[in-house]
């Protein structure tokens, strides 16, 4: 009997409960509109001046940071890559079987070293062939000079007998006729032995070039033609080596176009590679090319840096994060941006920034100097040691509150 009489007693107040928001409903229907609009009104009146309560206990903070001496760099960023500066593709410039290749990747070479050999059999045997043809040449100009001489002497003979009438005129005038004609056969093979003097010139160069040698000093970096691989020069100049002065490096790198006027020649940059990224090489701009470089419709140009390499640490196509230098300053009062706004009627290095005092956070106008996306210069106005506000943030009073807060802007 108990249990039935606590589930009548439950039943009627879970009843009361579910007949409130009825009796709400229908009280309200039977008020005027005057009292329904004040009745919202006080509703309303009741929850601002709970959210005043609320706010009235909270206690603003401020997020500060002290004025301390360091260095700002000013930089543009891009990315490169690495190059021998000086590199020679060596080629054959005759046609033939590549007999012998007497260096390797890697090999150090010198000026006019042999480094390979195209079998020269053919070039030789045109070689002697161009030199018995000028043989036999010299040979005809011999004999054509022999038997000008002779026709001098009787063409002599034959002029000093004419005066006494002692020769025909038809014998003195073939006479002449005949040195006529070997003057003019010796100026043709003179002129065919000059001919076959070029053609031996020729053949000899092309029998020169069957052996390779090194055009400069430096290092094997790459192989494309072997040992045994027929090559054809008569079109385009095939590639046996590549040769390259590794003790001085090129770095190319691609600017963007938004940047590319604040460089030019001689302005201080450094880089590092991927490989060795605690490693920093400090140049200068060596030349900016003109003519840049559409990538996806991304406008870039070509800024080119010299490295001394002699270490060897520095390889061909290593990857470079290049800074060009536009500005430095070491040992500075340094803030950060974030506690600097634009001074209204100021110049532009003017800025406004809120300083913690005794007397709570103050606004003050200073001068400020060199500048990057991360901090700023202070050339007056702030000193070391000082303590500005770079953001504040509102956060509940007593421990009820969670430390949850909200952020709120700086005093100007």
């Amino acid at each position: 009997m108990g249990y039935d009489s606590g589930g009548a007693t439950q039943s009627t107040a879970w009843g009361r409960v579910l007949a409130a928001p009825a009796a709400l409903t229908a009280r309200w229907r039977r008020m005027t509109p005057r009292w329904r609009v004040a009745t919202a009104l006080a509703a309303a009146l009741t929850l601002w001046l709970g959210y005043g309560a609320l706010s009235g206990a909270e206690a603003e903070t401020y997020r500060t940071q002290r004025v301390a001496l360091g260095s700002i760099e000013n930089t543009v960023t891009a990315l490169g890559s690495l190059q021998p500066k000086d590199y020679v593709d060596v080629g054959a410039q005759v046609s033939g079987q590549l007999r012998d290749v007497y260096f390797e990747i890697g090999d150090e070479v010198r000026a006019g070293d042999l480094l390979a050999e195209i079998d020269a059999k053919v070039y030789e045997t045109e070689v002697q062939a161009a030199r018995a043809r000028l043989s036999d040449l010299e040979s005809q100009l011999a004999g054509r000079e022999a038997e000008l001489v002779l026709a001098q002497r009787q063409y002599a003979r034959n002029l000093d007998l004419a005066r006494i009438d002692a020769v025909s005129r038809n014998e003195l005038d073939t006479s002449e006729t005949q040195v006529k004609t070997l003057k003019a056969s010796i100026g043709s093979i003179t002129a065919q032995i000059a001919q076959q003097r070029s053609t031996v010139e020729g053949g000899e160069a092309n029998l020169g070039y069957t052996k390779i040698h090194a055009p400069m000093d430096g290092t094997v970096v790459s192989q494309t033609a072997l040992k045994g691989q027929t090559l054809n020069a008569n079109q385009v100049a095939p590639v046996v080596l590549q040769i390259a002065d590794l003790d001085t490096m090129t770095v190319k790198a691609q600017v963007a176009e938004a940047d590319i006027g604040k460089l030019k020649a001689g302005m201080p940059v450094y880089f590092t590679t991927l490989g060795l990224a605690g490693q920093r090489w400090e140049s200068t701009i060596r030349q900016v090319l003109p003519t840049p470089e559409i990538l996806n419709d991304v406008v870039l140009y070509n800024v080119l840096i010299d490295i001394d390499n002699s270490d060897r640490l520095l390889m061909t196509s290593m990857t470079a994060q290049v800074f060009f230098l536009l500005g430095e300053v070491k040992d500075v009062p340094v803030v950060p941006m974030a506690a600097l706004r634009p001074a209204r009627g100021g110049g532009a290095q003017a800025f406004d920034v809120t300083v913690m005092t005794a007397n709570g956070p103050q606004a003050r106008t200073i001068e400020a100097g060199l500048m990057n996306r991360v901090s700023a210069e202070i050339v007056s106005g702030l000193a070391e040691g000082d303590e500005v506000v770079i953001g504040s943030a509102s956060t509940a009073a007593g421990p009820a509150a969670g430390g949850r807060g909200t952020r709120r802007g700086l005093l100007f």
